[in-house]
């Protein structure tokens, strides 16, 4: 009997690129989200911006560490290196990373529906995070289907555009500075709009990537692989 030979692990620079890039997305918003833990676990004095944590924390809790798990793990799930490499361990982080997901997405729409919202909350860019939390959940239902059905390419396209919206907080705090630089200020109507930005500037890097056909090279590459 043949032995298995064993996978080494193999990630281009750009693929490293790529992984340095999301994880930096990811650190913002989990920082945050954990500055927001520790004040529930310590107490803090409660004002009119965190008395909606404070009299209901469940939902805000479920949103940070499910939050901070789906965007900090979801990263290493889309380098190829990493896949190939330990396929078993790509399943089973997705076995948490799915559920961790529709928590965030679930939470987040609680939160939007039930929370009394500051101002600058309330309006437009609540039917925006009703939107497109209401997204990140179909999208993470049809990949997951699609992975039963053992469709890895669809899977792929689908988990990829949930991500992109599970990120968008990240990006969102770019958006957010350079509206706060440019504008001087803030409105109800701006934050919607730079908030919109932050997950459609993700979405559509997301479908450039999955509309994107392999170069010659790349082909040449894989067919060795598949023949293999």
């Amino acid at each position: 009997m043949k032995q298995a030979r064993k996978r080494k692990l193999s990630i281009s620079r750009g693929q490293w690129s790529l992984l340095g890039l999301l994880i930096l997305l990811c650190v913002v918003p989990v920082i945050g989200g954990s500055v927001r833990l520790i004040q529930l676990a310590i107490g803090v004095e409660i004002t009119p911006d965190n008395a909606r944590f404070f009299a209901s924390p469940v939902p805000v809790v479920v949103h940070i560490i499910s939050s901070s798990l789906y965007c900090a793990l979801g990263a290493t799930q889309f380098i190829k290196g990493l896949r190939h490499w330990k396929p078993r361990l790509h399943r089973w982080l997705g076995r948490i990373l799915l559920p961790a997901g529709i928590l965030s997405a679930l939470s987040g729409i609680w939160m939007t529906l039930f929370y009394p919202l500051p101002e600058l909350d309330r309006g437009l860019l609540s039917i925006f995070r009703l939107i497109f939390g209401g997204a990140m959940v179909v999208f993470l239902c049809v990949g997951y289907l699609d992975i039963r059905r053992r469709n890895f390419k669809a899977h792929e396209k689908w988990m990829m555009r949930a991500y992109a919206i599970g990120l968008g907080a990240g990006t969102q705090v770019f958006t957010l500075l350079l509206g706060m630089l440019i504008l001087g200020g803030m409105t109800p109507f701006s934050k919607a709009m730079l908030m919109l930005a932050g997950w459609m500037i993700n979405l559509l890097i997301a479908e450039y990537f999955i509309r994107r056909k392999p170069s010659k090279k790349r082909q040449l590459q894989i067919r060795p692989q598949i023949q293999s």
